[in-house]
């Protein structure tokens, strides 16, 4: 049983898995601490987005959903990912195990959960010391990742297999390098979007590559203005297709994008917006497996500068540089091994709910 906002509803039922629908905030709220993540300076974005959205607003709304169908429906095991707080308020109240499921960096969330604490415990006294005890899983390889979380246990996703052809030919039998250009789902809704994108797309215009834009299925592409030829727009692609063929990933560096190019042995070209991204991107740079390309005000104490068209020399810059030498692709590659040596899924699942996960740590 997955449980989420109702914009969740269309994607779960179409993996074949039953959905619940609860409360999420009001629209207006949350439109605006969205818009000022990516100007704030990084103590109030992570004030904003740790303990006012997830930890006070997201949670008190998804609560009484929450308690309705863990009362009905009583699973075995409660797997939450570490900003949805409701869940683990109920699964820790009525003794139901719980784990939660990295989206980002471990010391990221660690210190996500000390943000929130204040607005935490109004839900629920001595929830953050709970939180930081229950099982933590995470994809994120230990070489980029140590994690403070005392019982962390590491897992691996389905390989990704590189299957030639699964694209449509948008290039017209070009043979050019492969760019997978994407900033994920959030931007499409903030006023900076459009700005972003065009970016990206006078970066490629003159590369000797075939690109592949991704905007996401909210935003108005008739926005971005002239498309380059060598570049295709699409809304949404399955990244696992994408992965099987890109040489290169030039994202905004959220977890799914960054850490799911380095599984598959791909370097990447970090652009970062908000969030964790800046320090995703930081740790796969350090460990030579791409690059990060930032505004150059960036780190002042006033309102942060979004990526935008000036910066897309630097943004080309960074994409030739790891194009052109090889030993970002066989960092990469290191990665993808390391991430492919611990357990699967299904192992760690087994493991959950047998008690046994000292058997596979």
């Amino acid at each position: 049983m997955v449980v989420g906002p109702p914009a969740l509803k269309e994607m779960v039922e179409g993996l074949g898995l039953p959905f619940r629908a609860g409360a999420e905030p009001a629209e207006d709220d949350v439109a605006s601490i969205r818009e000022r993540l990516p100007v704030a300076p990084h103590f109030e974005a992570s004030l904003l987005g740790n303990r006012e959205l997830f930890g006070r607003l997201a949670t008190t709304a998804m609560l009484p959903a929450m308690e309705r169908i863990c009362t009905e429906w009583r699973p075995d095991l409660v797997l939450r990912e570490p900003c949805e707080y409701a869940s683990a308020v109920v699964a820790f109240r009525t003794g139901i195990p719980t784990a939660q499921v990295a989206i980002s960096l471990a010391e990221g969330e660690a210190g996500s959960i000390a943000m929130a604490a204040p607005a935490l415990e109004e839900h629920r006294s001595g929830l953050v010391e709970e939180l930081l005890a229950s099982p933590y899983l995470t994809r994120f390889p230990a070489s980029l990742d140590p994690s403070p979380f005392p019982t962390t246990v590491r897992f691996q996703e389905q390989p990704h297999r590189r299957a030639a052809g699964s694209l449509p030919d948008w290039w017209s039998g070009s043979e050019a390098p492969f760019v997978y250009v994407t900033f994920g789902t959030v931007l499409g809704y903030m006023s900076v979007a459009a700005g972003v994108y065009r970016g990206a797309l006078k970066a490629l215009e003159k590369l000797p590559v075939r690109a592949l834009l991704t905007v996401g299925r909210q935003f108005d592409r008739s926005t971005i203005g002239p498309v380059p030829a060598n570049v295709h727009v699409e809304a949404w692609v399955e990244q696992a297709e994408v992965l099987g063929q890109a040489r290169l990933v030039v994202c905004h560096g959220g977890s799914g994008t960054a850490f799911g190019a380095m599984a598959a042995g791909i370097p990447v070209v970090v652009v970062p917006l908000f969030a964790d991204q800046f320090e995703n991107g930081r740790r796969i740079a350090a460990a030579g497996a791409g690059l990060v390309v930032e505004p150059e005000d960036h780190g002042g104490g006033g309102p942060r500068r979004v990526i935008a068209e000036e910066d897309a020399p630097r943004i080309a810059h960074g994409i030739e540089a790891v194009l052109g030498e090889t030993s970002y692709l066989s960092r990469a590659r290191r990665i993808a091994v390391e991430i492919a040596r611990a357990p699967t899924v299904d192992d760690v699942l087994g493991a959950l709910l047998t008690g046994s996960l000292d058997d596979i740590g």
